[in-house]
């Protein structure tokens, strides 16, 4: 098995040191980059399976940046950051963000995360379809009459489910439980950001034709 690779963009060269030494030994390739437009530089020429973004970064600010890289790639990003306001994190998620790390943590949590996340493009193998919908398991994607849609891991995982149960009603707690990738602490907030960028990417037309919300409970979805 090809060893992973991963893209670590953080201005604290310490801190950086003893993930890529740690990770190295995993068996884990690590890239490490200090500024963000070294980042968006190597993006352009190189593809990384994951990318491990810090907020507090020079030229610009890691929101930013997560922006930027949401529109070059759907790699998965997990935010590294001693910010640890909920707005901070609610941003990263709206910004494109898949998890949020806040500082300091152990590089074993980080490590526990990573091999979660990755594990899934192991294990996966069917293609489904679903009415409008085929989801393709072995490469994480979601094709809507043909077309494939840009979702990220947490988006594929929250459209999925909802695909496999239409016209019932799923809890915002059933849906973070079932999403083996998303961590994130701000709960209910960042699932609702979740759904509404699927509402988007679906293109449908009102944004509630397949997504449904269920007040005071979670979400249906409307099977056509």
């Amino acid at each position: 098995m090809q060893a992973l690779e991963i893209l670590l963009i953080e201005d604290d060269q310490q801190m950086a040191d003893l993930l890529v030494k740690y990770l190295n030994k995993e068996g884990i390739k690590v890239s490490h980059l200090l500024r963000p437009s070294q980042a968006l530089a190597s993006l352009a020429v190189n593809t990384f399976d994951l990318i491990i973004l810090d907020l507090s970064l020079p030229e610009m600010d890691g929101l930013e940046l997560c922006k930027k890289i949401r529109k070059m790639t759907d790699v998965y990003i997990i935010i590294s950051s001693a910010r640890s306001d909920i707005d901070d994190k609610l941003q990263g998620l709206e910004n494109g963000a898949d998890d949020y790390l806040p500082k300091p943590y152990d590089p074993r949590e980080l490590l526990a995360r990573i091999k979660t996340v990755m594990k899934r493009s192991n294990t996966m193998s069917s293609v489904e379809e679903e009415g409008l919908f085929r989801i393709d398991d072995s490469a994480t994607q979601i094709f809507k009459e043909g077309k494939l849609l840009d979702l990220t891991l947490a988006e594929f995982e929250i459209l999925r489910l909802m695909i496999k149960n239409p016209n019932r009603t799923i809890s915002r707690v059933d849906i973070a439980n079932s999403m083996d990738s998303h961590r994130f602490e701000s709960g209910i907030e960042s699932i609702n950001i979740l759904v509404g960028r699927l509402r988007k990417k679906i293109g449908s037309q009102p944004l509630d034709e397949f997504i449904q919300t269920v007040r005071g409970v979670g979400y249906r979805f409307v099977e056509h």
